[in-house]
């Protein structure tokens, strides 16, 4: 059936979460959707998956143990951009690992979530960029966007590095809005206007998003990922 890459303006933007909803609500639907981070940083913990957000992810697929390595196949113990993190830890970055991954998969599940590392810029090799990884896994960009003020320039400047790439963009969501500032209510629409790309979600600022993943996938509209 396909794919979505989910991708956003920085970090803490709320990818993962946004990428778990989708899984979560596909999967509702009686859609075989599984979720996929191709490379994580960050602390390393004492658990099957380093990766905490590889680990949300994966609790949402449904998956059994064994598919548990294809989830995250790249991990890089220092809290980095990953080109960063593999100098300071001497440790190359195997992409041919993370294809194979991604091919697994695509071929064993109708729909795949990709969620990338920070933004589309963020460097995982020397000269290979996240939007760059969109490009040859050939999938459609989400954008994920976190309401908050400069969200528009950094969301024009992220749709604008994914179009010079080539890369699809299927839509934006807006995370962490709250709809009683006129700035952050009004931010999508503005990015919609700009841009002429669709704003397909608005997520409230939640307490504890984590919990609410059936709560998140109501405010997106993820069957426009399925056209």
């Amino acid at each position: 059936m396909g794919g979505v890459f989910v991708t956003g303006t920085d970090t803490g933007v709320g990818k993962t979460l946004v990428t778990a909803a989708i899984v979560h609500a596909l999967r509702r639907d009686g859609i075989d959707a599984v979720g996929m981070k191709p490379v994580a940083t960050g602390v390393d913990r004492d658990a099957l998956l380093k990766s905490m957000d590889a680990e949300i992810i994966a609790r949402h697929s449904g998956m059994d143990r064994s598919e548990y390595e294809l989830v995250n196949p790249v991990f890089l113990a220092v809290e980095a951009a990953p080109y960063m993190a593999s100098i300071m830890l001497r440790q190359e970055i195997d992409m041919e690992r993370v294809f194979s991954a991604y091919r697994r998969l695509r071929e064993r599940h109708e729909f795949l979530v990709v969620e990338g590392i920070g933004g589309v810029m963020v460097p995982i090799r020397k000269g290979y960029y996240v939007v760059d990884l969109i490009k040859d896994m050939g999938l459609p960009a989400l954008i994920v966007a976190r309401a908050r003020l400069g969200t528009i320039n950094h969301t024009l400047l992220t749709i604008d590095a994914c179009r010079r790439r080539g890369v699809e963009i299927v839509g934006v969501v807006m995370n962490m809005v709250d709809h009683g500032n006129p700035v952050e209510a009004n931010a999508g629409s503005m990015i919609q206007e700009l841009s002429g790309v669709p704003v397909i979600g608005s997520i409230p600022l939640l307490a504890n998003p984590v919990d609410a993943i059936d709560s998140i996938s109501r405010y997106v509209r993820y069957d426009l990922l399925l056209t």
